[in-house]
């Protein structure tokens, strides 16, 4: 073993753009040569499609790439590339699950710029006990396809199953094995999917990258604010616009909610899509116990439109006034965004990156922000109104005409 100083000079290495912006922009910048990506996703999400789509835009760009398939034959491929109008992409198919065949064809040719691996669960080398998808097999035939990208520069994607729960199946010591963890997301009934970084040792986490599913393949949503706001002709009562920030991009949401009173003394019903259950509990017990709004005898239904998933605690003022809109079955002010944090004594808190979001409210045509006070909102084109308290913005909801 040789140690190496850590200023000794070197040469840097340079990111190779997969052609897919929004690829590009999860991994932080494009593929790091000798890099480890573990993709996850629920199955019939279009990880094959997506990293089928990249392996050809690599090999058009000339840098070989090799597309190894476990769970499917070569010409079942070789069909799915033709309907995304890849037939002509120089990609080199591989039906096999030997990592000794795999590796041992990958070192008599030239070394790929990206060798993906479709699935490292159905991989199995005849050194090791068990059968293809044991714990022992998957980390094993991780570990040698690892140390080939490593060794030749290669970059490597391993495409993981999941769980029943949404974990990636096999063992835990896999994603710290890779340099990249990304999930791929969405749900069957909607179009959108979002690439996320969970681990990424090249750059920063929770970037995404934004997809549409088509007939020909995945189309890349450069705006996806346009794609969670659509349809939002007239105000309604009962819905609010979000602007989230995943990693260093804003996307704007729409959260709706509906409010149904009832007459018997049945026990009301709370059913969330997109937020935390127990979040919405405790912000409809700061309304009832700050603002003396009652919920308790009325059902509450929330959805965050498009599929989104939200788990930024800034969605709490937009929450609450789209929960007082419903209530009051007013709508609010159009063109209007909400952000904030709103703790147990229903006091509105600054959040990260507000003059990020604001900036990017007033870019896509919104005119009137309501939020904590920060300094930042004065460099946006908002008219932006400073709450300090939520019994403010009930205020400002009830008292319109």
């Amino acid at each position: 073993m040789e140690f190496v100083p850590l200023d000794a000079p070197s040469t840097p290495l340079q990111r190779r753009p997969t052609g897919l912006a929004e690829f590009d922009r999860a991994l932080g910048g494009g593929l790091v040569p000798g890099s480890a990506i573990l993709m996850s996703g629920d199955p019939g999400i279009g990880k094959s499609t997506l990293l089928l789509q990249a392996a050809a835009k690599v090999a058009k760009d000339g840098g070989g790439a090799v597309y190894v398939s476990g769970e499917e034959a070569s010409a079942q491929v070789r069909m799915r590339a033709a309907r995304l109008g890849l037939a002509d992409a120089p990609v080199k198919l591989a039906a096999a699950t030997s990592v000794r065949d795999i590796l041992t064809t990958l070192g008599e040719m030239e070394t790929p710029s990206l060798l993906v691996i479709d699935s490292i669960q159905t991989m199995h080398s005849d050194t090791i006990e068990g059968a293809a998808g044991t714990v022992s097999q998957v980390r094993g035939c991780a570990f040698e396809l690892i140390r080939f990208a490593k060794q030749t520069g290669c970059a490597l994607v391993l495409v993981g199953h999941v769980t029943k729960d949404g974990s990636i199946a096999g063992p835990r010591v896999l994603e710290h094995m890779v340099d990249v963890v990304m999930a791929f997301e969405g749900e069957r009934s909607h179009q959108y999917r979002i690439l996320r970084a969970l681990k990424n040792r090249f750059g920063a986490v929770d970037e995404i990258g934004v997809f549409a599913m088509a007939g020909d393949g995945l189309e890349e949503v450069g705006n996806p604010s346009t794609l969670f706001l659509s349809g939002r002709d007239e105000p309604l009562a009962g819905s609010a616009v979000f602007p989230a920030v995943e990693g260093t991009r804003p996307v704007l949401v729409e959260i709706q909610a509906l409010i149904v009173k009832l007459q018997s003394g049945a026990t009301p019903r709370r059913s969330v899509v997109g937020w935390d259950n127990s979040r919405l509990a405790m912000l409809l017990a700061v309304l009832e116990s700050r603002c003396g709004l009652n919920f308790s005898s009325a059902e509450v239904y929330l959805n965050v439109a498009g599929g989104y998933r939200l788990v930024d605690p800034a969605a709490d003022l937009a929450v609450a006034a789209a929960l007082i809109s419903a209530l009051a079955d007013k709508p609010l002010p159009a063109n209007s965004i909400s952000l904030g944090e709103i703790s147990l004594a229903g006091e509105i808190r600054p959040v990260a990156h507000g003059g990020l979001r604001l900036r990017e409210a007033a870019k896509l045509g919104f005119k009137i922000g309501f939020g904590p006070e920060d300094s930042s909102a004065s460099s946006s084109a908002l008219n932006y109104h400073a709450l300090k308290k939520l019994p403010d913005l009930v205020d400002r909801i009830i008292a319109r005409a």
